[in-house]
This record gives C-alpha cells, sequence and structure tokens, in this order.
C-alpha cells in the first residue's frame, strides 16, 4: 500500500484529534468518521494479507532470476528489503530481455507484474 500503513494511521490520528473538539462542525467530524472507517478497512486488509503478498511475490521473483533463497525472516520489512532487491534484479533481468529480444522472458516478466498487481488488489477495488 501507498502511503504505508503506519503513516495513514498517523494521519487519522491527526484527523480525529482536530476534529474531536467540541466547537468541529458536524459535518466535518462526520466526514472525518466516515473517512476513517473506511481507511482503517482498507488499512486492516492490506495488513492482513501484506507478509502473505510479498512472500508470493518475492518466491514468484526469485524464479523468474533462477534466486533460490527462502525467505527464514517473516518480519514486513525484511520481506520488503528483499522485494526490493529482487525487483531491482527483475528490471535489470527485463532490460536485458528486451534487448536480446527475448520474448518468451519478456512475457513471463509481465505475467508476474501483473499477477503481484492482481494480489495487491483491494476488495473495494472497482477494477
Amino acid at each position: 500500500m501507498t502511503p504505508e500503513v503506519p503513516a495513514v494511521l498517523a494521519e487519522m490520528a491527526g484527523l480525529l484529534m482536530r476534529t474531536a473538539s467540541p466547537g468541529a462542525p458536524d459535518a466535518e467530524r462526520t466526514s472525518a468518521l466516515t473517512l476513517s472507517s473506511m481507511l482503517l478497512m482498507v488499512a486492516a486488509e492490506v495488513w492482513d494479507a501484506a507478509a502473505q503478498n510479498l512472500v508470493q511475490e518475492n518466491r514468484a521473483i526469485a524464479e523468474l532470476l533462477g534466486d533460490h533463497s527462502l525467505e527464514s525472516d517473516l518480519h514486513l520489512s525484511v520481506l520488503r528489503a528483499e522485494n526490493s532487491r529482487l525487483r531491482a534484479e527483475l528490471i535489470a533481468a527485463h532490460i536485458i530481455a528486451e534487448n536480446a529480444g527475448d520474448q518468451i522472458r519478456q512475457d513471463a516478466i509481465w505475467a508476474e507484474l501483473r499477477a503481484s498487481t492482481d494480489r495487491r488488489r483491494l476488495s473495494i477495488s472497482l477494477v
């Protein structure tokens, strides 16, 4: 999720504090509470799926790259760092495939990028 869940929660905390005062207009308070409720639902969904999505994505990209290392640490920070490393390597591999005219490799990379997008789709997504 971009922005990350902690940043969204911090923004929501500020929003709720600003609208919790007795002088806050009712319409502003209602809007803030509605938005906060929706964001909490999305944050819960993203948080619940984060490790699973990163593990699946890291394994799929690692397989494409012929990298046979497996996750031993399932902390989100570690999984995200590994995801960043693998994505950088995937970009380099994609450039090489494009320059070589290797359509099969390009198609495999694009298929994983689409699958990655699908894994991150939220239940409230319109598309």
